[in-house]
């Protein structure tokens, strides 16, 4: 099916996570990169360069920091949350850490993990006090009072003032766009050791059973993927990220058709009203370089153990609350990950 579409139509990150023993074994649909949002305006009158990388992250908390009136950061403290791990996960492969060898072996080399330990101890302790979600972070950066978050593109509509559950509070106007305006987005961040990067992606799929009608299945997904992909998209444009671009190398229709898809809930509006088309495209060619755990090597399923055991959430929290040492907190994920295993 995807020779029949055309493999190099659809973004590698996605395609590459499709793999199981060297084969592809289900159709990538659609996906979202996870963004570090960040008040670009702030960043531009104190002279700040974009949070492309730990330090730019760290420079900018030290300039912005100045509570209650904007936190430089806020952070996922609450460890029953999968926001936490996701931030976890993202800040990790955004410094070159993996807690899983190519060989499916747990990863008990800890000096890349002790960065991203002290990293996430810095963006949380600028963060507010208390067991923090999605929920906090997305709240303080509405009413203006984050520098930055991490968090999904779910959240552009609502920047955009069209959800009322969701409202923007910097200003009288809870349908006002200019905080849209004035917020910038990074994709692929750095982390020291590892200049490349990282983009976090979730990414759906539609496989075939071994016991489906696969002639009727193989004619619904090349549908969804072809004329049906603007219904299939819209259902949800601002999570649902074109993973296909177009129908063919090089065409990008399928991602111009989805930037004119309404978002929203109370209000609608197309993400190409509120946004730049270079915001737009960046934000879509994260999903190109997106990546995961294990991905990679064939370990997504070891990886996955780790994530839902949510072994780092637990052991960063007691780290950053100063419970244990930077070296205990290191020794403890590495066992407790071996003991999943």
């Amino acid at each position: 099916m995807i020779d029949a579409l055309g493999a190099d139509s659809f973004a590698a990150g996605p395609l590459g996570m499709a793999r199981s023993n060297g084969e592809i074994v289900s159709v990538p649909t659609d996906g979202w990169t996870q963004l570090v949002v960040y008040r670009a305006d702030v960043f531009e009158e104190k002279g700040l360069n974009p949070p492309k990388t730990f330090a730019d992250i760290i420079a900018a908390i030290d300039a912005l920091h100045n509570p209650p009136e904007m936190y430089g950061f806020v952070a996922a403290t609450k460890i029953d949350e999968t926001y936490m791990m996701q931030l976890i996960e993202h800040i990790s492969l955004a410094a070159g850490y993996s807690p899983v060898n190519a060989d499916g072996s747990v990863n008990e080399d800890t000096e890349t993990l002790k960065t991203v330990l002290n990293f996430y101890k810095a963006i949380a302790d600028a963060s507010p006090e208390g067991d923090l979600y999605w929920k906090q972070s997305r709240e303080l950066y509405l009413d203006g009072k984050a520098a930055m978050i991490i968090w999904s593109p779910s959240l552009l509509d609502e920047l955009g003032g069209l959800r009322d559950s969701a409202p923007v509070t910097i200003d009288d106007d809870p349908t006002s766009r200019e905080l849209a305006g004035n917020t910038g987005f990074v994709t692929v961040f750095a982390g020291p050791g590892n200049a490349d990067g990282a983009a976090y992606a979730d990414v759906r799929y539609l496989g075939i059973t071994a016991d489906a009608n696969t002639e009727v299945a193989t004619e619904f997904v090349q549908f969804v993927l072809s004329d049906g992909y603007g219904d299939w998209l819209g259902m949800a444009p601002e999570g649902k990220f074109p993973v296909r671009r177009g129908t063919e190398a090089g065409d990008t229709s399928f991602e111009a058709m989805w930037s004119g898809l309404d978002v929203g809930v109370d209000r609608k509006a197309p993400l190409g009203d509120i946004y730049e088309k270079a915001v737009i495209d960046d934000i879509v060619a994260g999903l190109s370089v997106a990546d995961r755990w294990g991905a990679a090597d064939g370990q997504l399923a070891t990886a996955s153990k780790m994530v839902n055991a949510r072994v780092m959430s637990q052991v960063v929290r007691k780290f950053i609350d100063g419970e244990i040492s930077l070296d205990e907190a290191a020794d403890e994920i590495v066992e407790k990950h071996k003991a999943l295993l």
